[in-house]
């Protein structure tokens, strides 16, 4: 191990110790690095996922774990999958619906494109709210909870019960993975709970992943695949997962 790997571990160390530390700190601690060293060494460390870089310093990782991935770095990956999966989504949207459009990147590709008819549409995605708030005729409701700041979206117990009182035509969903034994799994437990609640109070669930999903387990399971009737893809979906589907008579586009 060179000095530049010891000296990065101790980086990390230090951060997991107190959860957050501020640059200072860390300048303080490595007085004999260089700044712009100590700066290159944060950024190959957020870009590892050992450390998250904040403004001024940087958080351990274990302060955000149960989180998902931020938002920003989601949305620029498999960019031209989503917006496949987007498309393909949109074609199932009938006006006059009542609709439950969850957080993350491939569905705020999916509000991009959001035609400008008569829907209720309920969203815990800022950033799908966001693109939504374009269209004049659509209602738009952001169930009120606590903000991730991650993810960009709202979550808790306010939002679960908001969304308890209502029924949707339609659930689009976003996950972090698919395991055959997990099943389809976020890595925050109360936005699991607001999944299940979405698929709960739905006529139709629909799964909006890419490939890029499968054989990925994340923390906390949201459902099965006996709770989902369409998944849509980007047409690169494996095998044994494609036959698991057709054994419980999922559509897959």
């Amino acid at each position: 191990m060179d000095a530049m790997e010891i000296r990065r571990n101790a980086i990390v160390e230090l951060v997991n110790k107190y959860g957050t530390v501020s640059f200072s700190q860390i300048k303080e601690q490595f007085s004999n690095v260089s700044e712009m060293t100590l700066r290159t060494d944060l950024k190959a460390l957020d870009e590892a996922k050992e450390i998250v870089r904040i403004h001024g310093g940087a958080k351990s990782v274990q302060l955000v774990i149960g989180t998902d991935d931020y938002l920003t770095r989601r949305a620029v990956r498999n960019i031209q999958a989503k917006q496949e999966i987007a498309r393909k989504a949109l074609k199932l949207i009938q006006p006059d619906t009542a609709i439950f459009m969850d957080s993350g990147s491939t569905t705020t590709e999916l509000a991009k494109i959001f035609p400008d008819q008569s829907n209720l549409i309920y969203t815990t995605g800022l950033s799908c709210a966001t693109e939504l708030a374009n269209l004049t005729k659509p209602v738009i409701m952001l169930p009120g909870g606590q903000l991730n700041r991650y993810s960009i979206s709202v979550y808790g117990i306010s939002a679960i019960r908001e969304l308890e009182q209502v029924n949707f035509h339609q659930t689009f969903l976003g996950v972090t993975g698919y395991s055959m034994k997990a099943g389809f799994t976020c890595g925050n437990n109360e936005e699991a709970m607001l999944k299940r609640t979405a698929i709960e109070q739905a006529e139709q669930v629909v799964v909006l992943m890419d490939a890029s999903k499968t054989d990925i387990k994340s923390t906390y399971t949201i459902c099965g695949l006996a709770d989902v009737d369409i998944i849509i893809s980007d047409g690169n979906l494996p095998k044994e997962f494609l036959l698991a589907c057709e054994t419980h008579h999922i559509t897959v586009y």
